[in-house]
């Protein structure tokens, strides 16, 4: 059994800059870097790097950036025979990064939006999978379609970027929901500031039909809700470099993690290890931490579960 990830694949393009400019500001970047991302290829490249059998599923353009993409992924260990190939650009996302990690993202999909419903026929769900990694950088409908026909997996679901056309029944879909706190916010329409307010989110995310919510919370740590708890893991204190892929390494050590048979509680011990190392570094895919570095990581930072 095997993790699949049905999502984006782009290439990033990472300024670092000073701070983050205001609308209508010009500023002068300190660098530049090509890096291959987007929220699902990057999800993939945790996953494998992990040690776990990992495939991923989405479309790239016939591209040069395609070509890399695809190429990183395998570099990485992730089976790429379910990505397709279509006419015209990759996607690509636009990415300042300041001198204290924070960033600011702008997506392009690309040949992401070409990804179709019947592409959800592709994927072996309930045979070779058992877990299905998703966000929401594909076009909803092929989402939807694929959470539908995952009865005997656990789905997992990254709602990033924040979506307000989620159809009532979307909910009801998702084994695992895992809003940041900015999503949190637009997905409930609360304020979610920190510990407190994300389990108001996470509990009104849960009469919406998600069997879990876990809520990422940064430097916070994160919240969840299930049907039998609700907790708070707080967040491992280390500096950070770069956020960008804090998110997408977080969910793809969750998968893992779950995979491998842990404990909700411990399995979201060991995402928030993932990221903090993945955050040390700067990057996205470049940042993802091996197993290796995770058990030692948490050798010098023990949990309770892990």
């Amino acid at each position: 059994m095997s993790i699949i990830v049905f999502g984006s694949l782009n290439m990033d393009l990472v300024a670092q800059v000073s701070h983050l400019p205001e609308p209508g500001e010009t500023l002068l970047g300190s660098g530049f870097a090509t890096i291959p991302g987007g929220k699902g290829a990057n999800q993939a490249v945790a996953a494998a790097r992990l040690g776990a059998p990992t495939a991923m599923a989405g479309c790239v353009g016939d591209d040069g950036f395609g070509l890399l993409l695809c190429e990183s992924l395998q570099a990485s260990g992730v089976a790429t025979d379910l990505v397709l190939v279509h006419a015209g650009p990759s996607g690509v996302a636009l990415i300042n990064v300041d001198e204290v990690g924070e960033n600011q993202i702008v997506v392009v999909p690309g040949a992401n939006a070409k990804v179709a419903v019947t592409d959800v026929e592709r994927l072996p769900l309930g045979h070779e999978a058992s877990i299905l990694l998703m966000q929401f950088e594909i076009p909803l409908a092929a989402v939807q379609a694929a959470a539908k026909r995952s009865a005997d997996c656990c789905v997992i679901v990254d709602p990033a970027p924040a979506r307000s056309d989620l159809p009532p029944e979307f909910y009801g879909l998702v084994d695992i929901l895992t809003p940041n706190q900015t999503e949190a916010s637009q997905l409930t329409g609360l304020q979610v500031t920190g510990v407190t307010t994300a389990m108001e989110a996470a509990q009104v995310l849960r009469q919406r039909g998600a069997a879990t919510v876990i809520v990422k919370l940064g430097s916070q740590g994160a919240v969840v809700s299930s049907q039998s708890e609700v907790f708070h893991v707080p967040a491992f204190q280390i500096e950070a470099v770069d956020t960008v892929a804090a998110g997408d390494s977080f969910n793809g050590g969750l998968a893992v993690a779950l995979w491998e048979g842990k404990s909700l509680r411990a399995a979201v011990e060991w995402a928030s290890a993932v990221a903090a190392l993945a955050v040390m570094k700067a990057g996205a895919q470049s940042s993802m931490p091996t197993r290796k570095q995770v058990e030692a990581f948490l050798r010098q930072h023990p949990t309770g579960d892990s």
